[in-house]
This record gives structure tokens, sequence and C-alpha cells, in this order.
């Protein structure tokens, strides 16, 4: 059985290593297909070239497809253009859903609906795939988008609980362990261990270096003694919702 056509949706370039490079690797690897729509940042600015080089790292077959729209936290990331959270809903949902169409995706992978840690761009990333997968697969929304397309499941990074109490003393110290993220193992329906890919994913997240710079927290992920740092690394835990009966396994 051929491997799915999957699609991954993120807010930020770095987001598709940190979260689901070992995941990319992996199925990239096995010949598998699969695109990146990434919702911020502009074509031509640093971070997208450093997107395009990690996409590259993890075997991803095209460039990133990118909307275009700005960091919630950065104008200057696409100059002009509205805020991700900020620009109307519809038209964004119009547009994802020509791109399903056009791209037939098997599976969407995406953030889970606390877009794993709370941050706005990977709410609304959540909230905007999940819509326009429903709408990609109705004949009666948006005809002139190309034909319905069913995509069958969709998977939602999370973050498992141990992955946070690992790194809580190390990048997180002064946050109170109820005010942090983490998915108990009966909240999780896969993890996948992604071990034997942890070079290419740390090469992708290094890629982005414009972030790690930036970054206290990817920096204190990246200085973990290597072990730790390795086991944190090769954990990939996504909670599947299936969209049409028997969904889709994606390993």
């Amino acid at each position: 059985m051929p491997a799915p056509r999957l699609l991954f949706v993120h807010a930020h370039p770095d987001d598709e290593a940190l979260w689901t490079g070992g995941l990319i690797a992996r199925h990239t690897a096995r010949g598998g297909d699969a695109d990146l729509i990434m919702c911020t940042w502009a074509e031509g600015t640093a971070r997208h070239r450093e997107l395009i080089e990690s996409a590259r790292q993890l075997g991803m077959p095209r460039p990133p497809i990118m909307l275009g729209y700005a960091d919630d936290r950065i104008p200057d990331s696409s100059p002009g253009a509205p805020r991700f959270c900020a620009a109307p809903f519809d038209p964004v949902v119009r547009t994802m859903v020509e791109h399903l169409r056009r791209l037939r995706p098997d599976a969407i992978v995406t953030y889970d609906a606390m877009g794993i840690y709370g941050h706005p761009d990977h709410i609304h990333a959540h909230r905007l795939a999940s819509v326009a997968a429903d709408a990609a697969a109705s004949p009666r929304l948006y005809r002139s988008a190309g034909d319905a397309w069913q995509t069958r499941s969709i998977y939602f990074v999370t973050i498992a609980d141990w992955m946070v109490d690992d790194v809580r003393d190390d990048l997180f110290a002064s946050v109170r362990r109820d005010h942090l993220p983490g998915t108990p193992p009966d909240g999780i329906d896969l993890t996948l261990d992604v071990g034997r890919w942890g070079a290419q994913k740390a090469a992708a997240i290094a890629a982005h270096r414009t972030e790690v710079r930036r970054s206290r927290t990817i920096q204190g992920l990246m200085a973990l003694p290597p072990e730790r740092r390795s086991r944190l690394l090769a954990s990939e835990n996504f909670i599947r919702r299936d969209l049409v009966a028997g969904g889709i396994d994606i390993c």
C-alpha cells in the first residue's frame, strides 16, 4: 500500500522542524509525498530562506507554500499584510480549500486545539486547517475553488506531559506547572519514535538561525545534555481525528 499523501499546516518557520521534523524526514525517506503550508512570513524574508533550507534538510519534495500573513508578534514578518489572526477568516479558509483540493492530501498534520502551548497563531492554524478540511469536502462550498476533496484524517501535534516535566526546571522554572501545557498518555493517539532521523531534525532546527538566536527556549533545548536532547527530539506526539470511517494511518 503506498504511503499516504501528507499536508503539514504550520504557523511559523521553525515549527515544521521543532514539532514535526522527525515525521517529515521519516515520511519522505520512505518515499511518501508531502507538502508544507506556512501561514505567516513573506517570501524573500530571512525566515523564508531559512525555511527553504529546513525543508530541504527534511527531504520535502517541493518548496513551502507561503500564505504570507504577518506573525502575530512581528509585523515586519510580512510588511503591509494583516496579522494572521486578524485577517478576515472566510477568504483565508477559501485559500486553504483551494490548496486542499489541488494537493489532495490523505491526512493533514497541524497543531492541537491549544496550539501546543497557547500561541495565538498556532491556535488559529488549528482552526483554519480543521474548518478548511470540512469545507473542502463539501461540493456546495467554494464551488469555483476546485472539485471537492475529502481528507481522511487530521493529526494534531501535541506535547506529552513527560516532555514538559523533563525540561521544566531548565526552561520554565518560573512558571507554575498548571500554567504549562502537556497532554497525558491517555490523551495521545500516536507517539512516533523518530530518533533515527534525529540528525536531520536537528539540522532543520539549526537552519532557522534567526529564530535560534532570538529564542531562549530553543537555545535552552539545544543546550541540554545530548542524551536528554536526543530523547526529547526523538518523540513526536499526535491526537488523531478521523474525518471518514477508519481514517488513515500515517506510520
